[in-house]
């Protein structure tokens, strides 16, 4: 593994190929050793020099930063991986991207953590070829109309006239997404459209199903690395930021 920091070509080559997945290594303090072409292009830089060594405090505003950096720490600190994160990326004049993020520790021959690996895969369209596509696309339509109430997995089975777990099952299989993931997903993006208007947060908050404020934002902020309040500012910022 720790031949990702050493040898930067290992696998920089093949991730270049790959405009849906963002690759990157980083060493034990946080910084950049290897980036592929993805990365870069969404980060605004015409090299890769340009995001080599940095960290993304240097990178990124620092609102979206620290949450980066501390999620890399805690990859670093305590070699444990993140798996199947669901997160919306936001990058210099780039819509908002969906993605699942996966980072792993990386260990020297002694076993002493030396850095992280990570990916960020850009969600796909569903598989609409799936046998059971339809009663799950029947579900995502219940979700999209209804996201504003209380949603249950029961109810979404029923829905999909399957059980619990079937329908958590195909779930994933034909959007990449669990259920709630799905609706965190729905109901997150259904606030990024409404921060860029007027309304309060809280009013924001019981519009996307949300039982209180606070626990609008934790979520907010779990998927997105900042809080409502932050992205209504920051995305009006990012959408007109220069060309780079």
């Amino acid at each position: 593994m720790a031949a990702l920091l050493t040898d930067p070509f290992f696998a920089e080559a093949l991730f270049d190929q790959l405009t849906d997945v963002v690759f990157f290594v980083k060493n034990a303090r946080g910084c950049y050793t290897v980036v592929n072409r993805t990365l870069m292009q969404r980060c605004g830089c015409q090299h890769k020099s340009e995001l080599i060594g940095r960290t993304p405090l240097d990178v990124f505003p620092s609102v979206l930063a620290n949450g980066y950096a501390s999620q890399d720490q805690h990859v670093i600190r305590r070699g444990q991986a993140i798996d199947n994160q669901l997160e919306l990326h936001l990058y210099i004049n780039q819509t908002p991207v969906w993605c699942l993020t996966h980072k792993i520790p990386l260990f020297d021959r002694e076993g002493s953590i030396v850095g992280l690996a990570g990916i960020s895969r850009d969600l796909h369209m569903p598989d609409n070829h799936h046998p059971v596509y339809q009663r799950i696309a029947d579900v995502v339509a219940y979700i999209q109309q209804h996201y504003a109430k209380q949603l249950t997995l029961e109810c979404l089975a029923q829905v999909a006239q399957l059980s619990v777990a079937q329908l958590e099952r195909y779930m994933q299989r034909i959007f990449q997404l669990t259920p709630k993931q799905f609706i965190m997903k729905t109901r997150v993006e259904a606030a990024t459209r409404l921060l860029g208007q007027e309304q309060t947060i809280a009013a924001i908050a019981f519009a996307c199903g949300y039982a209180d404020h606070s626990a609008f934002s934790r979520q907010f902020k779990a998927a997105v690395g900042i809080s409502p309040v932050a992205y209504r500012k920051l995305h009006h910022k990012l959408l007109h930021a220069p060309d780079h």
